[in-house]
């Protein structure tokens, strides 16, 4: 490995490093005592108010006033995947259990309930709003489990005035799934309501699911969708205050969680707009990290007409589920940037699906995924490996051009070029192999974190896959994080990159490698090591395996590499190359590097005839 390899492994080292730091789920610290929670949505009246006369209900609810009184009754619907609580008052979602997941402290997920979450909708009344999420409906279905996958339960709740005139909200829950039709439906109204936006007003206080907080946070966000097949976010990797107007119409909104989400989908005429709101309370509790909070407007026109059709989804945020829900749903799940989100869908996401179709523990999965990947980069490793082979037989030749012009740095350059030309050798070669596996790293740092399949499976120590393992907890947060604790497999990632790095040096003379680079290639994978401290213990074991493979190829091609026939091509390359025309590259190359030595000795003539003197002195 001479100096341009190293240099290019060292601008790919602090390439990982930017995008480490980027895309991790790294907490930042506490934001500041002075931010305030998300207050809850101002309805008229509030949840927690109750009527006791008609003359108030009157005043509030108007030509509703009846509905205002009432007894709250729940209805219980479930299928095999989830299990919800409806209420005739509001005629809304109570609670939602997620049947298949549990807490990081495994206890059932109840993945919304009424301390965590409420939804105010709200009609558009000639004498002010109207918020029906205080009103009682009426309803005559039982609710009942749907065992079978064709069959389904419809549960109605209906708020009339007369016979032709009501709304209507009918929840649909199929025999498996996540997904529960919701349609709603605004009829005869016309003398109640004035023409202006149904609101849907819709508060989540996100609780804790996961045992690192911090991530959870980070993690967190409102997603949405407009009709012009556009994705966006708000809250992404933030615990400041994120707001923002959405004036375009919107296809579908999800409130995410790390693994989890709660959306509401358009299926008839999409959201004509809406606020968007997310930040972290003053205080974090289990049942309080962040609140999201959204706005949506719909077009009572599209109600009175039968188009207010719609499917809310509460489930996993698991890529092979929501890829399936809707246009542009899959984006929930975070695959990295496009180009390396191209690599993640149709590379990583196929081979590890695969495996796990028959390898149940996800560490020897990780194993298996590590060999595959390698199997098919070993023709670059191959690759990078015959580059430094080359620079390796060529050092002799190279350290008496240092000898003869060390003083030259210009010259030294150009007689190196001119003996790479000469054999055949590009000194790049080295680098791009490396380079094209950049995205297959980066995919999967981008997966690892975001992937429910690693949730709560254990290997060796690790409880969970899914976030950092802990073998010690300091008394002080380490410099620059938000963590207190050491993991193990972080160190021993580090130990391989350590033990690669001390494989590599031993390949290149010790002479061909500058002094502070000798200290730099030690440096970054312990630096590394901070960043990944606190990344998902999966993520960490593949690196360790993956670097441990590494060593296991190189020194297989090592065995079957003889140095001695590739001096043997190198000089059979420069007697070929020998009256070879230089090429338009290399012409404009050489031709630059003299216009540069000109500008060079130009100023040094410049500086006067000491020049060369001092230099020498000071040596």
């Amino acid at each position: 490995m001479d100096r341009n390899n190293l240099i290019g492994f060292l601008l790919i080292f602090l390439l990982l490093i930017g995008y480490t730091i980027y895309e991790s789920q790294q907490p930042r610290p506490e934001p500041p005592k002075t931010t305030q929670a998300t207050p809850a949505p101002k309805v008229a009246p509030s949840v927690s108010e109750t009527i006791t006369d008609s003359a108030t209900a009157k005043r509030l609810y108007g030509d509703f006033a009846a509905a205002g009184f009432g007894e709250a009754k729940d209805i219980v619907v479930e299928n095999k995947d989830v299990k919800i609580t409806l209420n005739t008052k509001g005629g809304k979602i109570k609670e939602v259990l997620l049947k298949n997941y549990k807490t990081y402290d495994q206890k059932p997920l109840v993945l919304i309930d009424e301390k965590s979450s409420s939804r105010a909708l709200r009609l558009p009344g000639k004498t002010g709003d109207i918020n029906l999420s205080d009103l009682y409906f009426t309803s005559t279905d039982a609710g009942g489990v749907v065992k079978q996958d064709g069959d389904s339960i419809r549960v109605s709740f209906r708020l009339a005035l007369a016979d032709n005139q009501y709304v209507e909200q009918i929840y649909t829950i199929r025999g498996s799934g996540y997904q529960i039709g919701y349609d709603l439906k605004v009829n005869g109204l016309d003398g109640v309501l004035k023409n202006a936006p149904v609101q849907l007003v819709w508060l989540e206080h996100l609780k804790k699911f996961e045992k690192d907080t911090q991530t959870s946070q980070m993690a967190s966000a409102i997603n949405y969708y407009t009709v012009e097949e556009e994705f966006n976010d708000i809250g992404d990797n933030s615990v400041s205050v994120d707001e923002k107007a959405v004036e375009e119409p919107i296809r579908w909104v999800s409130l995410k969680q790390r693994f989890f989400l709660t959306a509401l989908i358009a299926r008839g005429t999409p959201f004509s707009s809406g606020q968007l709101k997310s930040s972290v309370p003053t205080v974090v509790s289990n049942d309080n990290i962040k609140v999201l909070e959204s706005n949506l407007q719909l077009s009572l026109a599209d109600l009175k007409s039968g188009k207010g059709h719609f499917d809310y989804y509460f489930g996993p945020n698991d890529y092979e589920i929501v890829k399936n829900v809707t246009d542009g749903f899959r984006e929930n799940v975070y695959l990295g940037w496009p180009v390396i989100r191209i690599v993640s869908r149709f590379v990583i996401l196929p081979v590890f699906h695969l495996l796990e179709s028959f390898i149940t523990n996800y560490g020897l999965l990780i194993i298996a995924l590590v060999l595959v990947v390698k199997t098919i980069l070993f023709p670059l490793v191959y690759r990078s490996y015959m580059s430094i082979a080359k620079t390796r037989v060529l050092q002799p030749e190279i350290e008496e051009i240092k000898a003869k012009h060390g003083d030259d740095m210009q010259k030294v350059q150009q007689e190196q070029m001119k003996l790479y030309n000469q054999v055949g050798v590009n000194p790049l070669s080295g680098c791009v192999p490396v380079l094209l596996q950049m995205p297959i790293l980066f995919a999967l740092f981008s997966l690892f974190p975001n992937l429910i399949e690693f949730r709560q499976k254990a290997f060796l120590w690790a409880n969970d896959l899914s976030t950092y393992d802990s073998i010690i907890q300091l008394p002080f947060n380490i410099p620059f994080t938000a963590y207190s604790h050491i993991s193990l497999f972080a160190v021993m990632m580090t130990a391989s990159s350590l033990a690669f790095t001390y494989y590599n040096s031993q390949m290149t003379s010790s002479a061909a490698m500058p002094g502070p680079y000798k200290t730099v290639q030690y440096v970054m994978p312990v630096v590394i090591m901070f960043v990944l401290n606190s990344s998902p213990a999966g993520l960490n074991f593949y690196y360790l395996i993956s670097n441990l493979v590494t060593i296991a190829q190189q020194l297989t091609i090592r065995k079957f590499v003889d140095e001695g026939e590739i001096r043997r091509k190198l000089e059979e390359n420069r007697i070929k190359n020998k009256d070879k025309k230089k090429t338009g590259f290399q012409a404009r190359l050489e031709e630059a590097m003299r216009k540069a030595e000109e500008v060079r000795k130009d100023a040094d003539s410049k500086k006067g005839p000491n020049t060369d003197a001092k230099k020498k002195t000071k040596k």
